[in-house]
């Protein structure tokens, strides 16, 4: 299991380049960029991996509040909303406009907050640029950061200093031999949208009043693990943070529980995906899953609240058909319905824990790996490339959790998405690997001592 990690924040006004950093950093072009100040609306927080440095990092750009106010009080609560989960700060600032009253504005609130604060001076494109921002260091700032998003100048050792107050880990990959090991606690992470009882179903699997229970969303202020045996086991339960809220600072209170669940997800091995059966499957619901699916853990859908669902007249089928159609991409995560409030089926929720664990962390001999591979393959063939058939010639499972596979083939390219969803599908008919994902990566095998590469090895 990986140590958390930390968060930094990107706060600043508009069209400063924050987008643009947070893109740099988490390494694609996931923030929408344009000249239009307030473009960032959603998709506005990932894990950053830039030259050896790991954290989660978050653009504020789409946390402007609803509320009709001035920019200074627009800026002033979204730098307040984003320190509230953030380990340190980006006050990020324009290089080629200089201090403006409203980063003044800004700047007040974010040293009120008492974080690490780190003021990027961006858009320093060339050498004068970068020369004429140490002009904000008259304004008080004892050290600034002068970079260029666009051109990645700046950036590595803006992170080295930021290292020095706030780790930006390298993930702490274990090992194959301590994933396996019976001893290890089998790291669980405990997801879903506030008020979904992520804590009621915690304090059910540990029939104690572990975590603090609100029915008002986001009562949870830091992630709390729990540690319990069952079964002679130990499982490690991290119960999701949300935040406080602080009068209508929080609008976007909804966001921010996404990116707690993203670093709790980061840290374990199973996740459970809480909803809420009476709601359904909400937008966030999907958002917090398809980052569970993206960090490759395995996963088990708990329907909670099932006993208040049933009484409003929903059938189980209805409701399996729903999940099954909204959360297609996770189609392999297995389904539970309980209820935490009168025990139901609560139970059985750990061993399902330790079912899908022990999928993820298996190993299929090569021998038994192929002889199945050439029966899929014979059944249904790869697509063709100009007339020409693709050959599947063999495969080898390099890792696990999640369990990973290399086939070896004359025409990678022609091994698409459908392609793939067929042969996991095939994968998980005869070998199982019920609640993990499934890592596939096509290579092109290459004509040794004068062999062609489409014959068989």
């Amino acid at each position: 299991m990986s140590s958390p990690l930390s968060i930094a924040a990107i706060v600043g006004r508009p069209n400063v380049g924050k987008s643009t950093l947070f893109n740099r950093l988490i390494g694609r072009r996931s923030a929408l960029v344009e000249k239009k100040p307030g473009i960032t609306r959603d998709r506005n927080y990932g894990k950053a991996q830039y030259h050896g440095f790991e954290f989660i990092v978050v653009d504020t750009g789409g946390f402007e509040p609803v509320a009709e106010t001035s920019l200074i009080q627009k800026m002033a609560k979204q730098a307040q909303l984003a320190v509230e989960e953030a380990d340190c700060v980006f006050f990020v600032v324009n290089a080629q406009e200089g201090w403006t009253p409203e980063d003044e504005e800004i700047y007040r609130t974010l040293v009120e907050a008492e974080r690490p604060l780190f003021v990027v001076v961006n858009k320093a494109d060339n050498q004068r640029l970068e020369n004429e921002s140490l002009e904000f260091h008259q304004l008080g700032i004892e050290k600034i950061f002068p970079v260029s998003s666009e051109h990645n100048r700046g950036i590595e050792g803006l992170l080295q200093e930021v290292n020095q107050q706030v780790p930006l880990q390298q993930k702490n990959l274990d090992s194959e031999k301590e994933l396996n090991n019976p001893e290890t606690p089998v790291a669980v992470a405990v997801v879903g949208k506030p008020n979904a009882g992520k804590s009621s179903i915690v304090n059910a699997l540990l029939r104690k009043e572990r975590m603090i229970v609100d029915p008002v969303s986001g009562t949870t202020r830091d992630p709390v693990d729990s540690l319990c045996v069952y079964q002679g086991q130990e499982i490690l339960l991290v119960d999701t943070a949300g935040i406080r809220r602080r009068g209508k600072v929080s609008q976007k209170i909804e966001t921010f529980s996404i990116v707690s669940a993203l670093r709790s997800i980061e840290r374990s091995d199973v996740a459970l995906l809480i909803i809420d059966a009476e709601e359904g499957i909400t937008e966030q619901v999907l958002k917090i899953a398809g980052y569970v699916n993206e960090r490759r853990k395995s996963l088990i859908i708990v329907l909670n609240k099932w006993d208040l669902a049933k009484k409003e007249g929903k059938s189980r089928k209805e409701v399996e058909n729903e999940v099954l159609h909204r959360l297609n991409f996770i189609s392999f995560a297995p389904l539970i319905f309980v209820s935490a409030k009168s025990g139901q089926r609560v139970h059985q929720i750990f061993d399902l824990i330790f079912q899908v664990h022990k999928q993820y962390v298996r190993r299929i001999q090569t021998s038994d790996l192929n002889t199945m591979l050439q029966i899929i393959v014979n059944q249904h063939p790869p697509p063709s490339k100009s007339g020409r058939p693709t050959k599947v010639f063999y495969g080898n499972q390099v890792s696990v959790a999640p369990p990973t596979f290399v086939f070896m083939t004359n025409n990678p390219d022609k091994t698409n998405f459908a392609y793939e969803r067929y042969i996991a599908n095939q994968f998980r008919h005869h070998f199982g690997f019920e609640g993990t994902p499934l890592n596939f990566i096509w290579r092109k095998k290459k004509s040794t001592h004068g062999r062609k590469s489409g014959k068989n090895a």
